[in-house]
């Protein structure tokens, strides 16, 4: 598969696109039996300050609900054997060349009635890429993503604006956000997706999600890719480069 030119200018202009029926119901039915057994997996080694990080802090008492987990396309070999396929890797060559890398993955749950809010915000100021224009997000809906569970909201044409400074509410220091007197100057776009469909987006657009809710999870995987040569130069967070998955 390779986007043809009206969908290369529409990325371009906007600095998002969204691609439905990229990946079969079968294969997405696979990964989520691999989710759900990692997450199994991974829950009885949490630490408490894993707790904070990957599960869901606002719910009732007694509740373990996974928010987040890093990482698959390193860490489950299935996932990225059905997820990272050739037709993907075409996409991602078109918008950014060739000989790329995820060298950061996500699995985000936003679980029923449970799912936080994720503030406007840019990936690159997370990632402080060597080239700006060389960071392509790439987030797959494992289950429909709508606005009552918590799609993804776009800034369209933000990208264009070079990366902004952020700032972190008060007690989330890893809650980097677009402050809100820039991010009003780009109304967010809801950008609803079909479960096995494609949301990518430019690593400076303009993005947000709100909570879910639905009585449905919001289930979805992110995976950020940039050439193999390209450094990180200032990032916002602190990433580990040993997990980095060339192609």
């Amino acid at each position: 598969m390779s986007l043809n030119q009206p969908q290369l200018e529409e990325y371009q202009r906007q600095g998002h696109l969204t691609l439905n029926e990229f990946y079969s119901e079968g294969t997405i039915q696979h990964v989520i039996e691999d989710i759900n057994l990692w997450a199994d997996e991974t829950r009885s080694q949490l630490t408490p300050s894993d707790q904070r990080w990957y599960l869901e802090q606002d719910v009732p008492e007694g509740v373990s609900l996974f928010r987040k987990l890093d990482n698959p396309i390193y860490n489950r070999p299935k996932i990225r054997e059905l997820l990272v396929t050739t037709e993907l890797l075409s996409v991602a060559e078109q918008i950014i060349g060739n000989d790329l890398a995820v060298f950061f993955s996500q699995v985000f749950m936003k679980p029923a009635r449970h799912g936080g809010p994720k503030p406007v915000h840019q990936d690159n100021f997370y990632f402080g890429p060597a080239d700006e224009d060389r960071v392509l997000t790439v987030w797959i809906a494992i289950d429909d993503a709508t606005v009552e569970n918590g799609c993804l909201f776009y800034g369209d044409g933000s990208h264009q604006t070079g990366v902004h400074q952020h700032v972190a509410p008060a007690g989330e220091p890893y809650n980097l956000m677009v402050p809100p007197e820039v991010a009003q100057n780009f109304p967010m776009t809801a950008a609803p997706v079909e479960s096995g469909g494609l949301s990518i987006h430019h690593g400076s657009t303009f993005h947000q999600s709100s909570e879910n809710r639905s009585d449905k999870p919001r289930r979805a995987l992110a995976m950020h890719f940039i050439p193999q040569e390209m450094k990180l130069l200032n990032p916002g967070l602190e990433y580990d480069l040993s997990v980095v998955v060339n192609f």
